[in-house]
C-alpha cells in the first residue's frame, strides 16, 4: 500500500518543482521583476509609386524614439547603414508589458543629415517632438541637395507573459523629401545657357510636428544645387541642340500648399514661368490611380522631371511634365497659370 501511495504522489511533486524553477517571470511571485519581452521590428518603405520595399537601399541611418502610453520618452535606439543594407535585418527591443508609441526617422542621425531635432527628444514628450530643416541649407544662389528624410510611426502592445516571448510588428516609412530636375530648351534648338535664368521653388514646409504634419514657419526659397547644359541631339541645321537644366531638392509637398516653381530671366528679372507646383504636379495622377488621394500621390512620388520649351521671345509655349513615362502637356504658359 505504501508503494502505491508513493507512486501517486511523485507526479504531483515533480509538477510542483517544474513550476518553481520555470516561473521566474510569473505574476504570482510579486517580489520578482516582470518578464522583459523581446520586440522585433521590421522597417518597410513601400509607400512609393513602385509599391516595392526600398527601405534597405534608400534609408542609410535610423533613429527610433520609444514613448509610453502617456507620451513620455523611454528610449532612443539607432541603426546604421551597414547593418540595414541586409534585407533580413530587424531591430530588437527589450520592453516590459505595456502600450507604446514608436516614431522613426530615417536619415536624421547621419553625419550629413539635412534635418535635425529642434530639441533633444530624450528630454521631451512625444507632443514636443519637432524636426526642422537646417536653415544653412537654404542659400542663394546655390542651394543644396537635401539628405533624404523618412518618417514612420506605429503603436505597439507588449503582452504580459509568464515566460519571455517575441512580439513582432512592422514600421511603415514614407519619404519627406523631393528631387526636381528642370529642363529648358528653345523650340528651334538654338543654344541656351543655364546661367541666363534663375530657378527657384518656394514653399512653407521646413518644420515637422511629431505626427509628420507641417508647422507653418512662412515661405522659404529652394535654389538649385547643380545646374548646367546637356545635349539633346541636333537641330535642323545639324548643330547640337542644347538644353539647360537645374536640380532642386525640397521638403515634403502638400496638396493644399502654395508651393510655386519660378524661372526668372536674369537680364531683366522677368518671370517667364510661374506655376503653382503642387497643383500642376497633381495633373500627372493617372486615372489608373483614381483610387489614390492627392496627398498620397504627392507623398509616394518623390522624383519629378519637368521640361519647358521656350520660344525666341523667351515665352514658354508649353511644358511637358514627365514622371515614369506619364506626360501632361500644358499650353500657353506666359509667366504663370
Amino acid at each position: 500500500m505504501k508503494l502505491k501511495k508513493t507512486i501517486k504522489i511523485f507526479p504531483a511533486l515533480l509538477s510542483a518543482l517544474v513550476m518553481v524553477f520555470t516561473a521566474s517571470c510569473n505574476a504570482i511571485y510579486e517580489e520578482l521583476e516582470p518578464c522583459e519581452q523581446k520586440v522585433r521590428l521590421r522597417f518597410v518603405y513601400d509607400y512609393n509609386m513602385e509599391f516595392a520595399n526600398a527601405f534597405n537601399s534608400q534609408v542609410d541611418c535610423l533613429a527610433l524614439m520609444i514613448y509610453d502610453e502617456e507620451g513620455n520618452h523611454i528610449a532612443t535606439q539607432h541603426a546604421g547603414h551597414g547593418e540595414m543594407q541586409d534585407e533580413d535585418w530587424r531591430m530588437y527591443l527589450d520592453l516590459p508589458a505595456g502600450e507604446y508609441h514608436l516614431i522613426a526617422y530615417g536619415g536624421i542621425s547621419c553625419e550629413d543629415a539635412s534635418f535635425h531635432f529642434e530639441t533633444d527628444p530624450q528630454q521631451k514628450t512625444r507632443s514636443d517632438l519637432k524636426v526642422n530643416l537646417r536653415p544653412a541649407l537654404l542659400t542663394a544662389p546655390k542651394g543644396n541637395a537635401l539628405h533624404h528624410l523618412f518618417y514612420g510611426e506605429t503603436t505597439l502592445t507588449v503582452p504580459k507573459a509568464t515566460t519571455s516571448g517575441i512580439t513582432e510588428t512592422t514600421v511603415k516609412m514614407m519619404k519627406n523629401t523631393n528631387d526636381f530636375r528642370i529642363l529648358l530648351a528653345y523650340e528651334d534648338g538654338r543654344p541656351i545657357e543655364e546661367t541666363d535664368f534663375q530657378f527657384t521653388i518656394t514653399d512653407d514646409n521646413v518644420s515637422f510636428n511629431w505626427d509628420n504634419s507641417l508647422i507653418s514657419q512662412g515661405n522659404v526659397t529652394y535654389y538649385p544645387w547643380t545646374r548646367s547644359t546637356t545635349s539633346a541631339g541636333t537641330n535642323e541645321e545639324d548643330e547640337p541642340s542644347m538644353m539647360a537644366y537645374a536640380e532642386i531638392s525640397t521638403s515634403r509637398l502638400m496638396n493644399e500648399s502654395e508651393s510655386r516653381l519660378e524661372v526668372v530671366r536674369q537680364t531683366d528679372g522677368k518671370k517667364v514661368v510661374s506655376i503653382p507646383l503642387s497643383e500642376v504636379l497633381l495633373l500627372l495622377k493617372s486615372e489608373r490611380y483614381s483610387w489614390m488621394g492627392n496627398q498620397e500621390f504627392l507623398d509616394r512620388q518623390s522624383v519629378w522631371n519637368l521640361t519647358f520649351i521656350l520660344t525666341g521671345d523667351d515665352y514658354w509655349t508649353g511644358a511637358s511634365i514627365i514622371i515614369n513615362n506619364w506626360v501632361v502637356r500644358l499650353n500657353n504658359i506666359d509667366g504663370g497659370i
